[in-house]
């Protein structure tokens, strides 16, 4: 047989994943089309840092310590050099050159500014990125804090009960998101065909520890076919909550350690993502413009003036704080 990497991959599988690799005909579209309608929904609903300001309006002043304050700014600057790292990124002529760090720096935008919302709120730093995404949620996304498009969420991991909660938001049918969105009904169903399968992965996820568990092995059996078993499932899963964060852990491990094929190989992955960086860009300048707005509700007007003008004098990178934050 000729030799050839997707057959191999996702075939034969590797060491990790020795079932064989996910199939990027599927995991390429879906992602992209993930990060279009999120780009389409901010446009849409004009998730900028003036509308943030508005929504963030009535965040009370908080007291904080200076350490407090200076992780709330270490994380906004960090955000802002992602932004600006992805604006020189959509210039690149050959996008999938660039696709993949492009990729790992929008989330790790995503994750500072997230993370300096959280100091900014309750004066904590995440050990991992799944307790940050986890306290985020309990944060904001539960408080209704989140402005659209980041704002979708579900309560549980259990399968009926998620997908109950996921048709409430549906405008539209269930959607496979392998086509390009359109409308911004189309864009609003991706957004919850991503979320209802971010849902399943980390289900599944959960499934595949249960099975190792004390708990399972003492009930003697090899699946969830039992009454017992499907309780323990069950009640594992209905405490898990799924927000836009967990969804950007989903995405970042596609690009950053798990699928060497997704973005690198087929010889029509360039003209699938020719706006990819661009949608990129936009999806993270509209979460740091809420992150920012939220931040200085907490900080005050007088500390966010010094840290604007700090940052404006000193920045090594091309950016300007008032094209995120004005």
């Amino acid at each position: 047989m000729k030799f050839s990497l997707y057959e191999r991959f996702t075939k034969q599988g590797t060491i990790s994943e020795p079932d064989g690799v996910p199939d990027p005909q599927y995991a390429l579209p879906s992602t992209i089309h993930w990060i279009q309608a999120l780009s389409m929904m901010a446009r849409d609903r004009s998730t900028d840092y003036k509308s943030a300001k508005i929504f963030y309006s009535k965040v009370q002043l908080k007291a904080m310590n200076e350490r407090t304050e200076n992780s709330i700014f270490e994380h906004l600057l960090l955000g802002l050099h992602q932004v600006s790292a992805l604006r020189s990124l959509r210039s690149v002529q050959v996008q999938s050159d660039v696709a993949r760090v492009a990729s790992v720096a929008w989330y790790y935008g995503i994750y500072a500014a997230t993370t300096a919302m959280i100091a900014a709120q309750d004066g904590t730093l995440q050990d991992n990125h799944t307790q940050t995404a986890n306290s985020w949620d309990r944060n904001f996304s539960c408080r209704k804090l989140v402005m659209p498009p980041f704002d979708l969420r579900v309560t549980t991991c259990v399968k009926e009960a998620a997908n109950k909660e996921i048709d409430v938001f549906r405008t539209g049918p269930k959607t496979n998101l392998v086509k390009p969105p359109v409308s911004m009904d189309d864009a609003e169903n991706y957004l919850c065909g991503y979320l209802s399968g971010t849902r399943e992965w980390y289900a599944w996820r959960t499934i595949e520890d249960l099975r190792k568990s004390s708990e399972f092995k003492a009930l003697n059996v090899s699946d969830f076919r039992t009454k017992p078993a499907r309780l323990l499932r069950d009640q594992r899963l209905s405490g898990k909550a799924v927000s836009f964060i967990h969804q950007a852990i989903r995405f970042r491990g596609k690009a950053n350690y798990r699928e060497a094929l997704y973005l690198a190989h087929g010889s029509s992955v360039e003209t699938q993502i020719t706006n990819f960086v661009s949608d990129l860009t936009s999806v993270l300048e509209a979460f740091l413009s809420m992150a920012g707005a939220f931040s200085f509700q907490r900080l005050g007007n007088s500390l966010r003036d010094d840290f604007l003008q700090d940052v404006n004098r000193y920045r090594s990178f091309s950016l300007k704080t008032s094209e995120v934050w004005e």
